[in-house]
């Protein structure tokens, strides 16, 4: 990937409308922009506005990045990052991040330390957290498939005690519960704009799919979801955030052409392709204005202005 280089031409070709809807989304002198190359997986992106910075992790790297938007400059942040992955802020805008090695989700305080959110549930060991959301309630939502007990690159090999779950942790109480199970190695998930829905990607599903959940008033998942996206034989959902509009921004890939993000109405329909030289894993919006796509694809960290806004909790 070494040799890649930026294009030149506007607008930018590699940034594709499926659909005509997807037009206005896209910022005409605007193009993909890489910040950073050298990590084995990247993942886990999340924006510190206050900061004017990024945060993502290398999970095999054992090592999570800062990126300044002020100079460009990057530096490790934390490491060892006991292979951290997933990445969100809470709503105090504390850090809060899945660990795969030590099977833990944690909240970086505002000194510094660290506060265990879990790493259990009912006495038997999380399996290797992945990827984290919080609701504007305070809960903090999280998935728990098995890919950092499956081997000793992503975390260390160890026997499972526990299904493949969705738990949400109260924000008050600190109460654990399940609040979707049966899902084949739950990865990505985000709520809609109005935290009536959460969308969970089905990462082992043959097609890989993305599920779409009705949320009670209190917050808590109605029934067993329902199909939002069939990636068909080749798509691979991983990480994914939402806009103001509830548009899905899908870190995607698995050959040539279909490596990088793929854009999905609240529908479920395909609308819009960035295409990248490399698989994308996660993506989350920051910038001033929150209309900077961020991008965590394999080795490297890359960017793209776009004309909507993610939503809060991302």
């Amino acid at each position: 990937m070494s040799d890649w280089t930026p294009n030149l031409r506007y607008p930018d070709p590699y940034v594709i409308s499926l659909d005509k809807r997807f037009d206005k989304y896209r910022v005409a002198l605007a193009s993909v922009e890489r910040l950073y190359t050298g990590t084995r997986w990247a993942e886990g992106p999340v924006w510190f506005g206050d900061a004017r910075c990024l945060i993502w992790s290398d999970v095999p790297g054992n090592c999570m990045y800062r990126w300044d938007e002020e100079t460009g400059a990057v530096a490790p942040f934390r490491k060892p990052s006991n292979m951290a992955n997933g990445n969100t802020r809470d709503r105090q805008g504390r850090l809060v991040t899945c660990e795969h090695l030590t099977r833990r989700v944690t909240r970086t305080e505002y000194d510094g330390t660290i506060t265990v959110v879990c790493d259990n549930y009912e006495g038997k060991r999380l399996n290797s957290p992945n990827d984290v959301v919080v609701k504007s309630d305070g809960s903090i939502w999280f998935t728990d498939p098995r890919f950092g007990i499956l081997g000793n690159y992503e975390g260390a090999v160890a026997e499972p005690e526990l299904p493949m779950n969705v738990y949400r942790v109260d924000g008050n109480t600190a109460a654990v519960t399940i609040v979707a199970e049966g899902i084949n190695a739950p990865n990505g998930l985000a709520f809609s704009p109005d935290e009536k829905k959460i969308y969970i990607v089905e990462s082992r599903s043959e097609p890989r799919r993305i599920l779409v959940f009705d949320l009670t008033d209190d917050g808590l998942v109605i029934g067993s979801g329902k199909l939002l996206i069939d990636s068909g034989p080749q798509g691979s959902p991983d990480g994914f955030r939402v806009d103001t509009d509830g548009n899905l921004w899908c870190g995607w890939g698995m050959s040539p052409e279909l490596d990088g993000v793929r854009v999905f109405t609240p529908q479920g329909e395909p609308i819009g392709h960035i295409t990248l030289p490399e698989r994308c894993a996660n993506v989350c919006f920051g910038g001033i204005k929150r209309n900077r796509l961020f991008m965590a694809a394999a080795h490297s960290l890359y960017s793209l202005y776009v004309n909507t806004q993610g939503v809060a909790g991302g």
